[in-house]
């Protein structure tokens, strides 16, 4: 990962959905993840591109859904 990497279009982000739940995502900047809380998977944003499949997803642990469901969303 690069120190400083591409953001991805906020209108994009608008748009994007879970492609399992169909639920909202949350954009993690600094891991560069779009985190769906309800299927508990975090896709990866490669090169400022979100990979949308589920089989790229990378699976949250316990702490990280507890950790993220505590949190206020970002703005």
């Amino acid at each position: 990962m690069t120190d400083h990497a591409p953001d991805v279009d906020p209108r994009l982000l608008e748009i994007l959905v879970c492609p399992m739940t169909k639920a909202p995502l949350r954009y993690d900047r600094a891991a560069q993840e779009l985190i769906s809380l309800e299927a508990g998977l975090a896709y990866p944003i490669r090169d400022g591109i979100p990979i949308m499949l589920v089989d790229e997803a990378r699976a949250l642990d316990e702490a990280e859904k507890a950790a993220l469901k505590a949190a206020p969303p970002p703005p």
